[in-house]
Protein backbone atom coordinates (compact mmCIF):
# COMPACT_ATOMS: atom_id res chain seq x y z
CA UNK A 1 0.00 0.00 0.00
CA UNK A 2 1.86 3.13 -1.02
CA UNK A 3 0.81 6.73 0.85
CA UNK A 4 1.02 8.46 -2.37
CA UNK A 5 1.24 7.66 -5.81
CA UNK A 6 2.03 10.41 -8.83
CA UNK A 7 1.37 9.66 -12.71
CA UNK A 8 3.54 11.81 -14.62
CA UNK A 9 7.40 13.06 -14.21
CA UNK A 10 7.01 16.72 -15.81
CA UNK A 11 7.07 19.65 -13.84
CA UNK A 12 4.02 19.45 -12.41
CA UNK A 13 4.59 15.84 -11.16
CA UNK A 14 8.23 16.51 -10.03
CA UNK A 15 7.10 19.73 -8.22
CA UNK A 16 4.41 17.56 -6.51
CA UNK A 17 6.69 14.57 -5.64
CA UNK A 18 9.12 17.20 -3.74
CA UNK A 19 6.86 18.40 -2.02
CA UNK A 20 5.12 15.10 -0.88
CA UNK A 21 8.64 13.70 0.53
CA UNK A 22 9.41 16.66 2.27
CA UNK A 23 6.24 15.84 3.71
CA UNK A 24 7.51 12.56 5.00
CA UNK A 25 4.68 11.15 2.58
CA UNK A 26 7.05 8.77 0.91
CA UNK A 27 5.71 9.01 -3.18
CA UNK A 28 5.96 6.91 -5.98
CA UNK A 29 6.46 8.74 -9.05
CA UNK A 30 5.16 6.29 -12.23
CA UNK A 31 7.46 8.65 -14.56
CA UNK A 32 5.70 7.83 -18.13
CA UNK A 33 7.16 6.50 -21.54
CA UNK A 34 8.45 10.28 -22.00
CA UNK A 35 9.97 11.17 -18.71
CA UNK A 36 10.29 15.05 -18.23
CA UNK A 37 7.34 15.64 -20.42
CA UNK A 38 6.82 17.77 -23.36
CA UNK A 39 9.28 20.51 -21.63
CA UNK A 40 11.95 17.67 -22.69
CA UNK A 41 11.49 19.07 -26.40
CA UNK A 42 12.14 22.73 -25.75
CA UNK A 43 15.61 23.75 -27.01
CA UNK A 44 16.20 26.65 -24.47
CA UNK A 45 14.08 27.66 -21.73
CA UNK A 46 14.44 31.34 -20.26
CA UNK A 47 11.68 32.15 -18.81
CA UNK A 48 11.40 29.56 -15.74
CA UNK A 49 12.70 31.77 -12.76
CA UNK A 50 16.04 30.95 -10.85
CA UNK A 51 18.18 30.75 -14.10
CA UNK A 52 19.91 34.10 -15.37
CA UNK A 53 20.88 32.27 -18.62
CA UNK A 54 18.65 30.05 -20.85
CA UNK A 55 19.19 26.30 -20.09
CA UNK A 56 17.67 23.29 -22.36
CA UNK A 57 14.21 22.11 -21.26
CA UNK A 58 16.35 18.18 -20.62
CA UNK A 59 18.67 20.28 -18.32
CA UNK A 60 16.11 21.79 -16.12
CA UNK A 61 13.71 18.38 -16.14
CA UNK A 62 17.19 16.39 -15.14
CA UNK A 63 17.76 19.12 -12.17
CA UNK A 64 14.60 18.14 -10.57
CA UNK A 65 14.21 14.58 -11.11
CA UNK A 66 17.81 14.96 -9.46
CA UNK A 67 16.37 16.68 -6.60
CA UNK A 68 13.51 14.63 -6.02
CA UNK A 69 15.29 11.90 -5.65
CA UNK A 70 17.88 13.72 -3.21
CA UNK A 71 14.77 13.78 -1.40
CA UNK A 72 14.12 10.03 -1.24
CA UNK A 73 11.90 10.23 -4.04
CA UNK A 74 10.75 6.45 -6.10
CA UNK A 75 10.64 6.28 -9.44
CA UNK A 76 9.21 3.50 -11.77
CA UNK A 77 9.48 3.97 -15.64
CA UNK A 78 6.24 2.82 -16.49
CA UNK A 79 3.16 4.48 -17.32
CA UNK A 80 -0.40 3.98 -15.91
CA UNK A 81 -2.27 1.43 -18.18
CA UNK A 82 -5.74 2.01 -15.90
CA UNK A 83 -6.97 3.65 -13.05
CA UNK A 84 -9.28 2.24 -10.92
CA UNK A 85 -10.72 4.66 -8.74
CA UNK A 86 -12.15 4.45 -5.29
CA UNK A 87 -15.02 6.82 -6.46
CA UNK A 88 -18.11 5.14 -3.89
CA UNK A 89 -19.17 8.30 -1.92
CA UNK A 90 -20.41 5.51 1.20
CA UNK A 91 -16.73 3.97 1.33
CA UNK A 92 -15.01 5.04 4.62
CA UNK A 93 -12.10 7.65 4.30
CA UNK A 94 -9.84 5.54 5.93
CA UNK A 95 -11.46 2.48 3.19
CA UNK A 96 -10.75 4.36 0.11
CA UNK A 97 -7.72 2.73 -2.17
CA UNK A 98 -7.06 4.22 -5.34
CA UNK A 99 -5.69 1.46 -7.49
CA UNK A 100 -2.87 2.22 -10.65
CA UNK A 101 -2.09 -1.15 -13.10
CA UNK A 102 1.07 -0.66 -14.82
CA UNK A 103 1.17 -0.57 -18.35
CA UNK A 104 4.44 -2.89 -19.25
CA UNK A 105 4.72 -4.27 -16.07
CA UNK A 106 1.41 -5.18 -15.36
CA UNK A 107 1.55 -4.82 -11.56
CA UNK A 108 -1.35 -3.22 -9.57
CA UNK A 109 -0.62 -0.51 -6.84
CA UNK A 110 -2.64 0.42 -4.67
CA UNK A 111 -2.73 4.12 -2.54
CA UNK A 112 -4.07 5.87 -0.32
CA UNK A 113 -3.97 9.56 -2.67
CA UNK A 114 -2.87 9.71 -6.35
CA UNK A 115 -1.51 13.01 -7.96
CA UNK A 116 -2.48 12.71 -11.54
CA UNK A 117 0.18 14.50 -13.84
CA UNK A 118 0.51 12.75 -17.45
CA UNK A 119 0.03 16.20 -18.76
CA UNK A 120 -1.06 17.15 -22.45
CA UNK A 121 0.43 16.08 -25.98
CA UNK A 122 0.68 18.98 -28.59
CA UNK A 123 -1.21 17.50 -31.70
CA UNK A 124 1.85 17.98 -34.22
CA UNK A 125 1.11 17.40 -38.19
CA UNK A 126 2.71 14.08 -38.55
CA UNK A 127 5.43 15.19 -41.36
CA UNK A 128 8.48 13.52 -40.62
CA UNK A 129 10.22 16.86 -41.62
CA UNK A 130 8.21 18.70 -38.65
CA UNK A 131 9.30 15.63 -36.15
CA UNK A 132 12.81 16.27 -37.01
CA UNK A 133 12.47 19.95 -36.52
CA UNK A 134 10.93 20.17 -32.83
CA UNK A 135 12.58 21.92 -30.46
CA UNK A 136 14.88 23.27 -33.66
CA UNK A 137 12.53 26.39 -35.42
CA UNK A 138 9.30 24.09 -34.53
CA UNK A 139 7.09 24.42 -31.53
CA UNK A 140 3.90 24.03 -30.00
CA UNK A 141 3.69 26.59 -27.71
CA UNK A 142 4.39 30.35 -29.04
CA UNK A 143 4.64 31.63 -25.70
CA UNK A 144 7.13 29.17 -24.65
CA UNK A 145 9.48 30.18 -27.36
CA UNK A 146 8.08 32.74 -29.52
CA UNK A 147 10.83 35.01 -27.95
CA UNK A 148 13.60 33.32 -29.74
CA UNK A 149 12.10 34.44 -33.04
CA UNK A 150 12.54 38.35 -32.31
CA UNK A 151 12.83 40.15 -35.69
CA UNK A 152 12.02 37.03 -37.70
CA UNK A 153 9.53 35.81 -40.15
CA UNK A 154 7.53 32.95 -38.68
CA UNK A 155 4.25 31.26 -39.62
CA UNK A 156 1.19 29.51 -37.51
CA UNK A 157 -0.53 26.47 -38.72
CA UNK A 158 -4.24 26.79 -37.77
CA UNK A 159 -7.77 28.52 -37.72
CA UNK A 160 -9.08 28.80 -34.44
CA UNK A 161 -8.90 30.55 -31.04
CA UNK A 162 -5.63 29.13 -29.96
CA UNK A 163 -3.88 29.48 -33.68
CA UNK A 164 -5.04 33.23 -33.77
CA UNK A 165 -4.14 34.51 -30.09
CA UNK A 166 -0.50 32.60 -30.90
CA UNK A 167 -0.67 34.86 -34.13
CA UNK A 168 -1.27 37.91 -31.97
CA UNK A 169 1.27 37.03 -29.78
CA UNK A 170 3.95 36.69 -31.85
CA UNK A 171 3.22 39.75 -33.69
CA UNK A 172 4.56 41.96 -31.13
CA UNK A 173 8.04 39.95 -31.01
CA UNK A 174 8.09 38.79 -35.24
CA UNK A 175 8.92 40.44 -37.79
CA UNK A 176 6.03 39.00 -39.81
CA UNK A 177 3.19 36.53 -39.32
CA UNK A 178 1.81 33.77 -41.53
CA UNK A 179 -0.90 31.86 -40.64
CA UNK A 180 -1.76 29.05 -42.58
CA UNK A 181 -5.19 27.33 -42.58
CA UNK A 182 -6.34 24.88 -44.86
CA UNK A 183 -9.95 26.33 -45.12
CA UNK A 184 -11.28 29.62 -46.11
CA UNK A 185 -12.66 31.09 -43.15
CA UNK A 186 -11.29 31.00 -39.72
CA UNK A 187 -12.57 28.74 -36.92
CA UNK A 188 -11.67 31.06 -34.40
CA UNK A 189 -14.40 33.42 -32.74
CA UNK A 190 -14.89 37.17 -34.91
CA UNK A 191 -13.79 39.22 -32.50
CA UNK A 192 -10.22 36.86 -32.67
CA UNK A 193 -10.63 36.69 -36.36
CA UNK A 194 -11.67 40.71 -37.05
CA UNK A 195 -8.44 41.12 -34.60
CA UNK A 196 -6.02 38.93 -36.53
CA UNK A 197 -7.72 40.58 -40.11
CA UNK A 198 -6.96 44.06 -38.59
CA UNK A 199 -3.07 43.33 -37.54
CA UNK A 200 -0.93 44.18 -40.60
CA UNK A 201 2.43 42.16 -39.05
CA UNK A 202 -0.61 39.50 -40.12
CA UNK A 203 -1.09 37.85 -43.13
CA UNK A 204 -3.59 34.61 -44.14
CA UNK A 205 -2.42 31.50 -46.45
CA UNK A 206 -5.97 30.76 -46.86
CA UNK A 207 -6.75 27.16 -48.56
CA UNK A 208 -3.12 25.64 -47.64
CA UNK A 209 -1.42 23.39 -45.58
CA UNK A 210 1.86 22.27 -45.10
CA UNK A 211 3.55 19.61 -47.06
CA UNK A 212 7.05 19.69 -46.02
CA UNK A 213 9.16 21.31 -43.09
CA UNK A 214 13.07 22.84 -44.03
CA UNK A 215 15.41 21.80 -43.77
CA UNK A 216 16.30 18.91 -41.53
CA UNK A 217 19.65 18.90 -42.88
CA UNK A 218 20.61 22.36 -41.35
CA UNK A 219 18.67 21.13 -38.70
CA UNK A 220 16.49 24.59 -38.08
CA UNK A 221 13.61 25.88 -40.11
CA UNK A 222 14.40 27.29 -43.10
CA UNK A 223 10.70 27.20 -44.80
CA UNK A 224 8.01 25.60 -45.68
CA UNK A 225 6.05 23.99 -48.65
CA UNK A 226 2.68 24.71 -49.09
CA UNK A 227 0.03 23.05 -51.24
CA UNK A 228 -3.15 25.17 -52.17
CA UNK A 229 -5.75 22.57 -51.50
CA UNK A 230 -8.16 23.46 -54.11
CA UNK A 231 -5.73 24.09 -57.07
CA UNK A 232 -2.95 21.57 -56.25
CA UNK A 233 -0.51 24.93 -56.77
CA UNK A 234 3.08 24.05 -54.31
CA UNK A 235 4.73 27.17 -53.21
CA UNK A 236 7.79 27.86 -50.64
CA UNK A 237 6.72 30.32 -47.94
CA UNK A 238 10.60 31.85 -46.15
CA UNK A 239 10.23 31.53 -42.40
CA UNK A 240 12.72 30.95 -39.61
CA UNK A 241 9.98 29.70 -36.79
CA UNK A 242 6.74 27.35 -37.50
CA UNK A 243 4.06 27.07 -34.61
CA UNK A 244 1.60 24.40 -34.88
CA UNK A 245 -1.73 25.39 -33.23
CA UNK A 246 -4.09 22.97 -34.60
CA UNK A 247 -4.75 21.89 -30.15
CA UNK A 248 -3.33 19.62 -27.96
CA UNK A 249 -4.42 16.36 -25.92
CA UNK A 250 -4.59 16.10 -22.84
CA UNK A 251 -3.63 12.40 -21.56
CA UNK A 252 -6.50 10.98 -19.69
CA UNK A 253 -7.25 7.58 -21.04
CA UNK A 254 -7.05 6.04 -17.99
CA UNK A 255 -9.32 8.09 -16.06
CA UNK A 256 -11.98 9.27 -18.66
CA UNK A 257 -14.57 6.66 -16.77
CA UNK A 258 -13.66 7.62 -13.38
CA UNK A 259 -13.40 11.48 -13.14
CA UNK A 260 -15.30 14.16 -14.60
CA UNK A 261 -13.92 15.69 -17.86
CA UNK A 262 -14.39 18.57 -19.95
CA UNK A 263 -15.61 18.63 -23.27
CA UNK A 264 -12.01 18.64 -24.14
CA UNK A 265 -10.98 15.97 -22.31
CA UNK A 266 -9.28 17.73 -19.28
CA UNK A 267 -9.90 17.07 -15.44
CA UNK A 268 -11.93 19.07 -13.99
CA UNK A 269 -10.55 20.48 -11.16
CA UNK A 270 -11.14 22.65 -7.72
CA UNK A 271 -7.86 24.02 -7.22
CA UNK A 272 -6.41 20.64 -8.00
CA UNK A 273 -9.28 18.62 -6.31
CA UNK A 274 -11.41 16.21 -8.22
CA UNK A 275 -14.73 15.08 -7.67
CA UNK A 276 -13.11 11.79 -6.16
CA UNK A 277 -11.75 12.23 -2.54
CA UNK A 278 -8.18 11.53 -2.42
CA UNK A 279 -7.41 12.45 -6.46
CA UNK A 280 -5.65 15.27 -7.35
CA UNK A 281 -4.55 16.72 -10.52
CA UNK A 282 -1.59 19.48 -11.50
CA UNK A 283 -0.54 20.76 -14.60
CA UNK A 284 -1.70 20.43 -18.42
CA UNK A 285 -3.67 17.48 -17.67
CA UNK A 286 -6.60 20.02 -16.23
CA UNK A 287 -5.13 23.25 -17.64
CA UNK A 288 -6.19 23.88 -21.07
CA UNK A 289 -5.65 27.53 -20.42
CA UNK A 290 -1.83 28.78 -19.38
CA UNK A 291 0.21 25.46 -20.05
CA UNK A 292 3.68 27.03 -18.87
CA UNK A 293 6.34 24.92 -16.96
CA UNK A 294 5.89 27.56 -14.16
CA UNK A 295 2.02 27.41 -13.99
CA UNK A 296 2.69 23.50 -14.02
CA UNK A 297 4.83 23.45 -11.42
CA UNK A 298 2.98 25.80 -8.86
CA UNK A 299 -0.10 23.57 -9.68
CA UNK A 300 1.99 20.28 -8.48
CA UNK A 301 2.92 22.18 -5.52
CA UNK A 302 -0.84 22.71 -4.64
CA UNK A 303 -1.60 19.48 -5.46
CA UNK A 304 0.78 17.98 -2.91
CA UNK A 305 0.08 20.46 0.03
CA UNK A 306 -3.70 19.00 -0.82
CA UNK A 307 -3.14 15.78 -0.48
CA UNK A 308 -1.63 15.98 2.50
CA UNK A 309 -4.11 17.78 4.15
CA UNK A 310 -6.54 14.94 3.00
CA UNK A 311 -3.68 11.68 4.43
CA UNK A 312 -3.56 13.55 7.34
CA UNK A 313 -7.37 13.44 7.54
CA UNK A 314 -7.93 9.43 7.26
CA UNK A 315 -6.13 8.41 10.50
CA UNK A 316 -4.06 5.61 9.25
Amino acid sequence: METIIILGSGPAGLTAAIYAARAGLKPLVVEGMHPGGQLTDTTDIENFPGFAEPLGGTDLMDRMHRQAERLGVRFMLDEAGAVRLAADDALPPAERVHEVTLAMAGDKLETRALIIATGASARYLGLPSEKLLIGHGVSGCATCDGAFFRGQAVAVVGGGDTALEDALYLSRLAASVTIIHRRDAFRASKIMADRVLANPAITVCWDHVVEEVLDPAANTVTGVRVRHVKTGAVSLLPVQGLFIAIGHTPNTAMVKDGLELDPNGYIVTDQTRTRVPGVFAAGDVQDHRYRQAVTAAGSGCMAALEAERYIGTLGV
